[in-house]
């Protein structure tokens, strides 16, 4: 098969010279247009995600980044009365990490929310944080004064709003999404108003814009919930990849000391997802001296090395796992803090080949049907041309909150990083398997994440999500002349 047009699917590559670097899981790429600090607008931009298969040109870009509260809300504002003069739509982004134009939309308005504000409570464990603030900045204030995330991204690039957004997750344990230690949001409305949301006040937006992907308002302000800081120590266990899921909340249940915690799954395809690792992270005895943040250290960046030479290669697939499940526990003490674990960019993963592109995929199934799981992927992906990189598991806890919850009761997530072809025959496929593997989860109760690429379909959508039709209503009831669009509005909700 052909190239798809570098102009449809490799603009990215070559237009990071014009604004920020691009990388596979990584930021945002200008285009011929740039952003510029303090609101000056570039018009006519050509804006990408990270999946660099989202080219999409947008009429005004605006790059925020003041660091007073009162003057971001205004600029904001400024920027919707602009855009309903105008006629357009409007997005809200940070860093653009999904890959299916959740942050983008054609011929809109889309505000980029960089750093700003933060303000710690330590006796309340909150904090009150601007949106655009990205997780590394967040990291470092608060490790300044002891203090970590409770829960966020297991990556430190993300805007913080665009979590909440996206109703993502991390691997602290035994926690929910990160909107579940959300207390409350500042968000603007279509209108400009400025409301409070949270689980007593304003509680169905709230609700709403927890994994509503900025369909509702642009948040200016969260107040999160903060933990202290510690030294953690790491245990490995082998287990057998169909045990995988229920050994983990075995653990948890076990031992209520365990602060973060993830699994892996040997992805050689001579030996697809057979063994199994668990990694789990308790204090130390030694609290007296916390050390400031870091980041990974050498075995991660040699394992990092070997991570890219997987592509169309068992023999390297077999030296990663070896090298992640057996010579790293042994050279390293694995000893750090809970902020230095979490303080790792995905700029580590960036492949630089212009030919392929990396695609996240997210699955979610209950403990107890975890070795379904095991078998609908050794079933589904082997027989494709994608090439499987890494798979993570984590734990995630039932998410009370939000309407289109992924988590209706505990699941294990499973997190899988594909290496795509970038052709016409790379495309077809990823979404010819991503259909069959949702419809397989479906099947056994579970569910799929949404900010990646738009190849499920309408109907796959529904069954995941059963409230989505609720969620469509509340949009076209509190948004009624639609000033909030995107990819996810524009390829689903429009159609609901």
């Amino acid at each position: 098969m052909g190239k798809l047009t570098r102009r449809a699917l490799l603009f990215a590559a070559g237009a990071a010279a014009g604004g920020y670097a691009a990388h596979r899981l990584g930021h945002e790429s200008i285009g011929f247009g740039e952003a510029f600090p303090g609101g000056t607008p570039s018009a006519d931009a050509m804006l990408n995600d990270a999946s660099l298969l989202s080219p999409t040109r947008v009429a005004r870009h605006i790059l925020l980044s003041d660091d007073r509260r009162d003057a971001l809300v205004e600029a904001v504002r400024r920027e919707l009365v602009e855009a309903e003069n105008a006629g357009r739509p409007v997005v809200a982004s940070a860093a653009r990490h999904s890959m299916g134009a959740q942050s983008l939309q054609a011929d809109g308005t889309v505000l980029t929310l960089d750093r700003g504000w933060l303000d710690a409570d330590t006796a309340a464990g909150t904090c009150r944080v601007s949106a655009g603030m990205r997780w590394s900045e967040l990291i470092e204030r608060l490790d300044a004064i002891g203090f970590s995330p409770k829960v966020m991204q297991s990556n430190h690039d993300f805007g913080v709003a665009s979590t909440f957004s996206v109703n993502a997750h991390g691997w602290p344990v035994p926690w929910s999404a990160f909107g579940t230690t959300v207390r409350s949001i500042e968000m603007l409305l279509a209108d400009g108003t400025l409301l409070t949301c949270s689980r007593t006040e304003n509680a169905e937006l709230f609700k709403l814009a927890m994994g509503g992907y900025g369909l509702f308002g642009v948040i200016v302000e969260l107040e999160i919930e903060i933990v202290p800081n510690r030294n953690l120590a790491p245990t490995f266990e082998h287990v057998a990849g169909e045990e995988l899921g229920k050994r983990f909340i075995e653990t948890l249940k076990a031992d209520p000391t365990v602060e973060m915690a993830y699994g892996r799954l040997d992805v050689a395809i001579d030996r697809f997802f057979e063994s199994g690792l668990l990694i789990s992270y308790r204090p130390t005895a030694d609290q007296a001296v916390i050390p400031p943040a870091s980041g990974s250290g050498f075995v991660s960046h040699v394992a990092a090395k070997v991570f890219r030479e997987q592509v169309g290669s068992d023999r390297v697939k077999h030296v990663r796992w070896m090298l992640e499940s057996s010579i790293s526990p042994a050279l390293t003490s694995g000893i750090a803090t809970r902020n230095s674990l979490m303080n790792e960019p995905v700029a580590t993963l960036d492949d630089g080949d212009p030919d392929r592109t990396d695609i996240l995929h997210e699955y979610f199934v209950a403990p107890e049907r975890f070795a379904d799981f095991v078998r609908i992927c050794r079933e589904v992906i082997p027989s494709s041309y994608q090439e499987l990189l890494n798979i993570t598991l984590r734990f995630v806890d039932t998410d009370h909150d939000s309407v289109l919850a992924y988590a209706t009761v505990p699941r294990i997530a499973a997190v899988m990083l594909f290496s795509q072809e970038m052709s016409v025959r790379g495309e077809e496929d990823m979404a010819r398997m991503t259909r069959a593997l949702i419809d397989r989860v479906t099947e056994i109760g579970g569910s799929y994440y949404l900010p990646y690429r738009p190849h499920p379909t309408l109907d796959q959508l529904r069954r995941a999500y059963p409230r989505v039709g609720e969620f469509a209503e509340a949009k076209r009831r509190l948004d009624p002349d639609l000033r909030f669009q995107n990819g996810f509005w524009t390829n689903y909700i429009s159609k609901i």
